[in-house]
């Protein structure tokens, strides 16, 4: 993003001007202020995505579980941005007290991590701290809830901290010729809060 280091440029370019020039000076001023906090925050966050989820060809060796892998795209508080997740999802069902109706069968995910790419080219790292997912086979959808640590990332997020959740409903796209799905969808969003991003003069005072 394009910013403005100082008010003095707008009476230079346009010396004698008058009340032009002090107008200018202002506008100046004013887009110095906004470029400046751009990407300044630190507090609560909700952002919103949709995208897809498969197998993947990573292994987390995490025992009695499937790795799969999301590939999202959304927008929100941070800024426009793709996401992908890799997550360890168990294959054996658990006892909830939340999840469990008749059609419906409760899983954990024990290990995971996602990284986001915002339009800036920062990335923010996450660490999966808790996952579980709630099938419900009457409607053919899952509801999935995953708590994440924010472990840092770069450009604005090199110093990043803080917690996400992500909740998500997901549904099958594709099944294989034996009738086994292999490809999902899944929207939601991530809300929590994120601390010490860092401001756009804060990068360019790091570069220096």
């Amino acid at each position: 993003m394009k910013c403005f280091t100082s008010t003095a440029t707008a009476a230079t370019v346009f010396p004698g001007c008058g009340r032009g020039a002090k107008l200018l000076a202002t506008a100046a001023l004013m887009l110095t202020l906004g470029a400046a906090t751009a990407y300044a925050h630190d507090g609560s966050v909700k952002m919103t995505y949709s995208g897809t989820n498969e197998n993947s060809i990573i292994n987390l060796q995490q025992p009695d579980t499937t790795t799969s892998e999301d590939s999202f795209a959304g927008e929100g508080t941070l800024g426009s941005f793709t996401v992908h997740n890799i997550r360890a999802q168990a294959n054996t069902p658990s006892a909830s007290s939340t999840c469990s109706g008749a059609n419906q069968l409760f899983f954990i995910e024990p290990a995971g991590g996602s990284v986001f790419r915002f339009q800036d080219g920062s990335l923010l790292e996450l660490n999966l701290t808790q996952g579980e997912d709630c099938v419900d086979f009457s409607t053919g959808l899952a509801h999935c809830t995953l708590t994440f640590q924010v472990t840092g990332g770069t450009g604005r997020f090199k110093h990043a901290s803080g917690t996400l959740t992500m909740t998500e409903t997901a549904g099958v796209v594709l099944s294989d010729a034996l009738g086994n799905p292999v490809w999902f969808f899944g929207t939601g969003e991530f809300t929590g809060t994120v601390s010490g991003v860092a401001r756009d003069e804060d990068r360019r005072e790091d570069r220096q």
